[in-house]
């Protein structure tokens, strides 16, 4: 059952699922609201069997303009004693981490495609993400530092696997805008496309190509795959021997199999 939204929408092509943020009139920008309908939106798709690639996009002319700072003031302001402020704002900290490690924590693959700017929060999102595209004129901005603050839902601590050390520090100490051509060669993101258009077609159909591989096996490659980079080479060759010995037999593995002798495409089910 899809859940009802009022920030994002949900749609469905196929085998792949899209989460896009809707909210052009704000410059997409993230309130307390926003936060937690995108965690629904990437349960709501995990838990839906008929999709086995999500991409994340953006309507209007940019993709986000970060935190809603006027609506989050209002979340952050508590009564009560010092220890009380503090806690509440702890607690809020990491339940907007973990909505924002919602793409991560997906067992679908999830392809952000930025167009425009993306700012602060959108960079924690995107970072959250298997893979990034985006437009010639997009721009990534870890702003949080103009704005005296220390970026905590996300971009600190993936940043650095992602563009290496010294790209990040210069990203998260100046907050200056980075843009597509830096992003691509540092490793930001995968692809540079012309404009909003041949992103998305070029999103979808890699999309479509990962959800026409088996379920199973693009889940269990993003587990392991997410598992060494956390526990290191040794800690996940363990754990993928563990996972093929107990997923390497299934009946998509047959069903590849037959697809070859009989020279074919595979029709994976997932089991």
């Amino acid at each position: 059952m899809t859940e009802e939204y009022s920030l994002i929408r949900i749609e469905r092509d196929g085998a792949v699922g899209e989460i896009v943020l809707d909210n052009p009139d704000r410059l997409n920008a993230m309130s307390p609201e926003f936060f937690q309908e995108i965690r629904r939106a990437c349960e709501e798709l995990d838990a839906d069997d008929s999709v086995n690639a999500i991409v994340l996009w953006a309507e209007g002319r940019t993709f986000t303009a970060g935190l809603d700072l006027g609506s989050a003031m209002g979340a952050l302001s508590r009564e009560g004693s010092d220890a009380v402020k503090n806690k509440g704002l702890y607690e809020l900290i990491r339940d907007w981490q973990d909505c924002i490690s919602a793409p991560e924590k997906s067992r679908k693959p999830v392809i952000a495609a930025v167009h425009g700017h993306c700012v602060g929060g959108g960079v924690d999102l995107t970072t959250a993400c298997d893979i990034r595209l985006c437009t010639r004129d997009a721009t990534f901005s870890i702003k949080e530092t103009k704005l005296a603050i220390v970026a905590d839902v996300g971009t600190l601590q993936r940043i650095s696997g992602i563009v290496g050390k010294g790209m990040a520090r210069e990203m998260a100490y100046t907050g200056k805008r980075i843009g597509a051509e830096r992003a691509l060669a540092t490793g930001l993101v995968n692809e540079v496309y012309e404009d909003k258009d041949s992103l998305l077609a070029a999103a979808r159909e890699m999309a479509r190509e990962i959800a026409a591989n088996s379920p199973l096996a693009v889940q269990g490659t993003k587990t392991v795959l997410q598992y060494s980079e956390q526990h290191g080479i040794e800690a996940g060759l363990e754990h993928v021997a563990q996972w093929n010995s107990s997923f390497l037999l299934s009946n998509d593995l047959a069903e590849a199999f037959s697809a070859f002798m009989e020279k074919r495409e595979p029709r994976f089910k997932g089991n």
